[in-house]
């Protein structure tokens, strides 16, 4: 999601919060500076894949010159340029055609949408904001099939919605209320676009794809859906609710950003920014007598005296307006009498059946709680434990893992009753965070109250294992995790199995802290500088991000990796000494990496960015990569000399800087969009796409003055009604039937 700091001012973006005000430790040391046509830095400067196309991996036939030669059929197309048209634009020799846009009717009885505002029931319509997303395959009769390439269901994210002043602007007629209280009828279509999709797409005969409205398939979780709670936390007091008085249910799932998908098929989405929904009134603290709740109320971004992203909470006295007042209104000891443990309930990885409507989704408790993202496993591997990789996205937080007690069978894979190996996976097993240490190795340290540092901690007193998933941002605070660069996507490399994390930025990266939230540089993410936007705007912090990949030393269950960063994310133009480290030219420049996925068809790495840096020169953008792997590179060094004179030095592993025929830009999106959620078919010939958000700066004043839109997109595409724009999601194809990227 993106981060308001790099933002044109729509909203309040729950992303650029800082909680964690931990005295964790960083590397003492740092990265430098120099001046570039747009970048000046604060001091002086010192100094793969696997390829279906063969069925072989060239990491691990390395110098197998039949390999190379196959790995040269990848990324062979002419490289997009950077573009600020408001358009999808894609390499020669491809198609992309919009197929499934915010609004469109799920059910054969639901209208087409207007897009005027005036549409209703979004439970039975495409949500807003598309975000992370997963196909999965079907037979040509409708089984579940994972090599189903025609035919499929898509599991996708609605994140969130465009606003200005807590109004959905564009899907309310005149921009909607945008002061206290706000109207039921407004708030019950915004409760509805929050969520996820299940919706059917197939190819049709002529060979284009097109979401199929009547599906048995197509399915909308919302705000409102009930789910159940599994895995440590389940019946814990801190999830007994008005709604659930014994705390093994609640309902709905908000903010859905990152996903994956199990080896088991199954969907995972990720609940990013739940927070903001939420308000908090003055006098809280007082009336849970100043308890521990309170240390994790603050620790979790909902102080007292709070107000909510969007003011549900002022629509009525109902219940469903109520629960987004994360207060203590009742009598009860254990909260069974009010909604002061709601927000306990969101901040989760969910797990969905696509192919199963009738079946609860299931908050899997034992992966933590915290503003997720995607969730990848590691490569299953018979007799041994899964993995599953997952990051905070926040500034200033934590990597995490979790290693299921559960080992892998080949049965699991095609087990029918897929959400109760889902149970067997991630209801039992052990959560980590990760500790980055300056000479290129690092450690998950156990989060549990096997581990002293959490059992003693004296901020916190936690009380059981409920307690440490719930509240794992104080786990990790008490453990000393790494702080990061706003971990944002992962993904688990299908050849040698390297875990890659998306950084996506950090405004709070300085080399003259000025308080708490504040922090130096260190290894594991070494920049900080001064960037210009325009002519005018200086941004600075890591203000373009960085990609680090991790070896596990061992399975997936290791309790140590090597690590260095693979790319960082720079303007071509900048200094390759100081910022550029990667080198990047022209047609590989990208700044804030968000989305990332390996394609298990290729082995390419897509790379999807969430930009407000660079975006006086080019739209969000993709990018496909052949990344090799960790160490192939060399340590830089790099220093800095601050105000004081004093100096500070660091070393850190970079990767090998990509040639264009390893990395090079595949697609850029529309006016104000990000790029996010990556799926494909299982014979690569089909890559499906997210625009989100595109005329995210339009205002709400002018939502029925077409002229002042930021964007028209899809409209100005031919799809759909109206002008307003939408999210929409999209699928590339090549125009000879070819595989995507070959």
């Amino acid at each position: 999601m993106t981060d308001a700091s790099t933002q044109p001012a729509v909203s309040v973006d729950p992303s650029d919060e800082i909680t964690n005000l931990s005295d964790n430790p960083t590397f003492a040391s740092v990265v430098d500076a120099s001046l570039s046509r747009r970048s000046v830095l604060l001091g002086t400067a010192a100094t793969a894949l696997f390829s279906s196309l063969g069925g072989v991996s060239a990491l691990t036939v390395a110098g197998d010159a039949q390999a190379a030669d196959k790995a040269k059929k990848l990324l062979s197309f002419k490289p997009v340029a950077k573009s600020l048209a408001d358009a999808v634009i894609v390499p020669e020799g491809y198609d992309a055609q919009i197929i499934y846009a915010l609004g469109d009717p799920l059910t054969a009885s639901t209208p087409d949408y207007k897009n005027d505002g005036t549409d209703g029931d979004f439970d039975n319509r495409a949500g807003d904001h598309h975000d992370g997303m997963e196909y999965f395959g079907l037979t040509t009769d409708g089984k579940p099939s994972a090599k189903g390439a025609t035919r499929g269901v898509l599991g996708v994210n609605h994140e969130a919605t465009t606003d200005e002043k807590l109004s959905s602007h564009f899907i309310h007629a005149d921009g909607g209320t945008r002061s206290l209280p706000r109207p039921a009828s407004e708030v019950d279509k915004e409760l509805a676009i929050h969520g996820v999709s299940m919706v059917e797409v197939r190819k049709t005969a002529s060979g284009k794809w097109e979401y199929v409205k009547s599906s048995a398939f197509n399915r909308r979780f919302t705000t409102m859906t009930e789910m159940d709670i599994t895995g440590p936390a389940r019946g814990s007091a801190l999830l007994k609710t008005k709604y659930s008085p014994d705390g093994t249910k609640t309902r709905g799932t908000i903010n859905n950003c990152g996903a994956g998908r199990s080896p088991w098929g199954t969907y995972m989405t990720g609940e990013e920014n739940f927070n903001g929904y939420f308000t908090r009134p003055k006098g809280d603290d007082e009336a849970r007598g100043k308890d521990k709740s309170v240390t994790a109320l603050n620790r979790y971004g909902r102080k007292e005296g709070d107000t909510s992203r969007h003011g549900w909470e002022s629509a009525g006295s109902g219940d469903k307006y109520v629960r987004w007042i994360n207060a203590k209104t009742g009598t009860s000891a254990d909260g069974s009498d009010d909604y002061r443990n709601e927000m306990n309930g969101q901040g989760f990885v969910v797990e969905m059946d696509p192919y199963d409507g009738k079946k609860l989704a299931k908050k899997r408790t034992a992966l933590g709680r915290y503003a997720h993202e995607s969730a990848a496993f590691s490569n299953p591997v018979a007799g041994q434990p899964l993995a599953v990789y997952m990051g905070d996205d926040a500034r200033n937080e934590y990597i995490y893992k979790f290693v299921s007690e559960a080992t892998w069978s080949a049965a699991d894979a095609t087990n029918p009753d897929r959400l109760a190996v889902g149970d067997k996976f991630l209801d039992k097993g052990t959560l980590y965070v990760a500790k980055f240490t300056a000479d290129g190795t690092g450690e998950w340290i156990e989060l549990s109250l096997n581990n002293p540092a959490i059992k003693n901690y004296d901020k916190y007193s936690f009380t059981d294992l409920a307690d440490v998933v719930v509240n794992s941002r104080i786990a990790g605070d008490a453990v000393g995790a790494t702080k990061m660069d706003r971990p944002e996507w992962c993904a688990v490399n299908p050849a040698n199995g390297e875990v890659y994390f998306t950084l996506t930025n950090n405004a709070n990266r300085s080399i003259e802290p000025k308080n708490a939230p504040q922090l130096e540089p260190d290894a594991s993410n070494p920049r900080a500088y001064s960037d210009v936007k325009g002519t005018s705007r200086v941004q600075t912090g890591n203000s373009h991000g960085h990609i680090i990949r991790l070896r596990e030393a061992g399975g997936a269950g290791a309790k140590a990796f090597s690590w260095d960063i693979y790319l960082f994310g720079a303007e071509a133009s900048a200094d390759p000494a100081t910022v550029n480290l990667s080198k990047l030219n022209g047609n590989q420049d990208l700044s804030s990496p968000d989305g990332l996925a390996f394609s298990q068809a290729t082995g390419i790495c897509w790379i999807q960015t969430d930009d407000g840096a660079y975006t006086d020169v080019t739209n969000c953008m993709m990018l496909a990569a052949l990344p090799g792997k960790v160490g192939d590179g060399q340590k830089v060094n790099l220093n800095y000399t601050k105000a004081d004179g004093s100096k500070m030095s660091i070393t850190t592993p970079v990767g090998k800087a990509p040639t264009e025929g390893e990395l090079k830009r595949f697609l850029v999106g529309p006016k104000g969009c990000e790029l996010t959620g990556i799926a494909e078919t299982p014979d690569g010939k089909a890559l499906f796409v997210n625009i989100q958000h595109p005329g995210e700066s339009t205002k709400a004043a002018d939502v029925n003055d077409p002229a002042k839109y930021e964007s028209q997109w899809p409209a100005n595409a031919g799809y759909g009604a109206g002008k307003r724009p939408r999210s929409a999601t999209i699928v590339i194809t090549k125009k000879d039937g070819g595989v995507i990227g070959a």
